[in-house]
């Protein structure tokens, strides 16, 4: 499970993280479902088999707070034994192992046969990759299945059986983990000679099943398919209207020098459309139309409108679709983890008033029960430590009404401000004053100047080098250069250090970079003195040792190179676009999980489809000096070919090679060179395999990709208004999804609240 779920449902599906609860207004239980439960009437409380359990209640405020901070659904059984279990399996080891084993069982692609451990992908100059001998891969694959089958086991029986029969997942789960067993008996009955592994097409279910990040984000693409849908739609059309047209206006002639359009892009229908499609992605423009421009530039009109009304418009007018509608979606699912967030907390507040009779009839919580809870739950300690403080504010009245308790818990959902230490304090009036000049941020200007100069050294130096060989480089003036600046990087970090103090000095990471590669920039220095000796203008730059002298050197430069990117911090648009960056890299795991199991499966039926299908032609290395009339039939050197391109180690001859090309099409520069070989080396229908991997990488995830970011920008810029350069360095904002709406999110009432504890499958209040 994620801890900080991007997408996480909608309102309807709250309570449905790992298991699912009725939807309704009415809570309907069979006879038989009901667990260990705790009962509220009147002024008493009371659980079945542990009545007066203070213990247990802890236990369960515990984990019901702990399902508020991470978004999970409380709709889980809440004995002591099964809140131990719950514990264990949530803890980070636990979850970790998960990770680990779909990890393992994923890469297992790039080992079974066939396999991509080889240097070259090439067929050419491919040498025989290792294969595994039967049943070491399958060895290691059951046991990752035994882990599944208990990691499923274990989330059914937390859940209970009424609830999962409601949880679609996990019987898909289940079908999954039966189906693979099942494959791979069959696989060691065949002593691995089978021809198709079908559970490898199965293995992307694992990671999305334990994340509930990837089902929330594939709910909200499912919702924002019907829009998607109609935008294809009009492609669709737009792309058949043209090529009617097309096929009218480059019909076949009789003067065999005016054919050369309809020869080369529109001699049939399936021609006329994949011709238009690949111009639809600009991949051939304008190969498309020089044949007939060449002889009319009025049919150049034909093409350009093409391409504003299918490129410019309905494409762009689809980016704009998935982004408004994305948008609402992910609105909703935000609003969706406040109120499990919020139900979390109620539930712990409900829990904790059971603690005495006198309480719950008040619904007041004990100060020292909460002090009890916040030492066990597992959470962030600067959390921990504002939510402590805020209690303790309640020592001398001894109780927390629901109020008061539900405002403590706001700390979670406020921005961490990272404050740091105070300046060390010098006794002497030389060193205030030196402490004052060392602090200025003066003094990280001259820094950067210092860095700027840095790199416009090396640059030249590599300008006036780059004619020259390794051999041939003098690194003598190189290495005067490189030395006068450490020194000034290491002085630098030195008054720095003593300016702000140690711990002052590591609060900042802009001077834990400089500061790291500042000391590895000394320590290649000394190396390559102790190993060549002082720089003189003789210095033999061919020496070498375990490392050459320029290699060495080139080693150095490239540290310099990369502690020129302190300026970004200080500079406001820039910092701006590299947080943005940054918080891709936090919220776009939904994303970049999704795609890894789209990139999985299509890779998988490429290898069954085209494994072997394109088999380079004997010397192939002399083809460059031979003719076209002594290169075979099958083997075509046409301009802007596979053959032509030598593409050659872009196949579906191993899963690695497999991925890289799924890749070189996404991208869509001369995806048609692809499309084109395998309709050829195979049949026509291949077209659909790459046709269907363009709609799905390149028109859906990049559109949704490009959704994501705007959002993280336009939060981003409205932010960073209020904002100065020194407050960006000063204080850390710790940016969510959530946080981006905050300002849109409403709060859950306190009857929305209880009309969810109400329905909890085992965890049954009565007022």
């Amino acid at each position: 499970m994620e801890a900080e779920p991007l997408l996480t449902g909608t309102v309807n599906a709250v309570s449905a993280d790992y298991g699912s609860s009725g939807s309704g207004s009415e809570y309907r239980r069979g006879p038989g479902s009901r667990r260990m439960s705790y009962s509220v009437s009147g002024q008493s409380c009371s659980f079945e088999g542990a009545t007066g359990d203070e213990d247990l209640y802890i236990q369960q405020a515990v984990v019901f707070i702990e399902d508020a901070i991470q978004y999970r659904s409380i709709n889980h059984r809440v004995d002591a034994s099964s809140l131990r279990l719950y514990r264990w399996y949530y803890s980070r080891l636990c979850q970790w192992g998960l990770g680990l084993t779909i990890a393992v069982v994923l890469l297992l692609a790039f080992v079974e046969r066939p396999s991509s451990l080889s240097i070259s992908s090439d067929p050419r100059y491919r040498s025989q990759p290792w294969e595994p001998p039967c049943g070491f891969t399958e060895s290691i694959e059951m046991v990752c299945l035994v882990i599944f089958a208990l990691d499923l086991a274990v989330k059914s029986y937390l859940i209970g059986w009424e609830e999962f029969r409601k949880n679609k997942w996990l019987i898909g789960y289940t079908i999954v983990i039966s189906l693979s067993v099942i494959d791979w008996m069959l696989s060691v009955s065949m002593v691995c000679d089978e021809k198709l592994r079908v559970r490898r097409l199965f293995r992307p279910f694992f990671l999305l099943q334990n994340s509930s990040l990837m089902k929330k984000t594939l709910k909200c693409i499912k919702r924002t398919l019907p829009e998607i849908a109609s935008v294809i739609l009009l492609l669709a059309l737009h792309l058949c209207l043209f090529t009617m047209i097309g096929m009218l206006l480059f019909a076949k002639t009789e003067d065999p020098k005016k054919n050369g359009e309809w020869e080369l892009h529109f001699r049939d229908l399936p021609t006329s459309l994949t011709s238009l499609l690949v111009l639809l992605t600009t991949a051939n423009n304008p190969d498309v139309m020089i044949p007939a421009y060449s002889l009319n530039r009025l049919y150049s009109v034909f093409f350009v409108t093409f391409s504003v009304i299918g490129t410019y418009c309905l494409m762009n007018l689809l980016t704009a679709i998935i982004y408004n509608q994305f948008r609402g979606y992910l609105l909703m699912s935000v609003q969706t983890s406040i109120i499990r967030r919020r139900l979390g907390i109620r539930a712990a507040f409900q829990v904790l008033s059971c603690c005495g009779a006198q309480q719950a009839a008040m619904e007041r919580v004990r100060v020292d029960a909460i002090l009890e809870v916040m030492s066990r739950v597992q959470m962030k300690s600067y959390y921990r430590a504002a939510i402590t403080t805020a209690v303790q504010q309640c020592a001398d009245v001894g109780y927390m009404d629901r109020e008061q308790f539900r405002k403590i818990f706001d700390e979670l959902d406020k921005d961490r401000i990272k404050e740091h230490p105070p300046l060390p304090q010098y006794n002497s009036p030389v060193l205030q004053r030196l402490q004052v000049v060392f602090s200025h941020y003066y003094l990280t200007i001259l820094g950067n100047a210092v860095a700027l100069a840095n790199v416009m050294c090396i640059c030249t130096v590599l300008v006036l080098n780059s004619e020259k060989t390794t051999a041939e480089r003098d690194n003598y003036i190189m290495e005067i250069i490189n030395l006068c600046f450490i020194l000034y990087y290491l002085f630098e970090m030195c008054v720095k250090i003593f300016a702000f103090g140690w711990r002052g000095y590591l609060s900042y990471r802009n001077n834990v970079f400089d500061g790291f590669l500042t000391i590895l920039l000394l320590a290649l220095q000394i190396t390559i003195y102790v190993t060549y000796k002082l720089p003189h203008s003789q210095w033999d730059p061919s020496t070498h040792s375990v490392l050459s002298l320029w290699e060495m050197v080139r080693l150095v430069n490239l540290l310099i190179v990369f502690r020129f990117l302190r300026i970004i911090p200080d500079i406001k648009l820039m910092a701006l676009v590299a947080s943005t960056l940054l918080d891709l890299v936090k919220n776009l795991r939904a994303f970049a999980g999704i795609l890894v199991v789209v990139y999985y499966v299509f890779a998988v039926f490429g290898i069954w489809l085209f494994e072997g299908a394109i088999k380079p032609p004997p010397q192939t290395g002399v083809l460059s000096n031979t003719t076209m009339e002594n290169i075979t039939s099958n083997f075509s050197m046409a301009c802007g070919t596979y053959e032509q391109l030598e593409y050659w180690p872009n196949n579906f001859d191993d899963f690695g090679a497999s991925i890289l090309l799924l890749y070189d099409v996404m991208v869509v520069n001369n995806w048609q060179a692809f499309m084109d070989a395998y309709s050829r080396y195979t049949t026509d229908w291949a077209k659909i395999y790459f046709v269907c991997w363009w709609l799905t990488s390149s028109v859906m995830w990049v559109n949704l990709f490009v959704a994501l970011i705007l959002e993280n920008f336009i939060y981003r810029w409205d932010r960073s208004h209020s904002c100065s350069v020194t407050e960006v360095e000063k204080t850390r904002y710790q940016t969510s999804v959530q946080l981006m709406f905050r300002e849109q999110i409403q709060e859950p009432t306190e009857e929305e609240l209880l009309c969810q504890l109400h329905q909890h499958p085992h965890l049954h209040l009565h007022w």
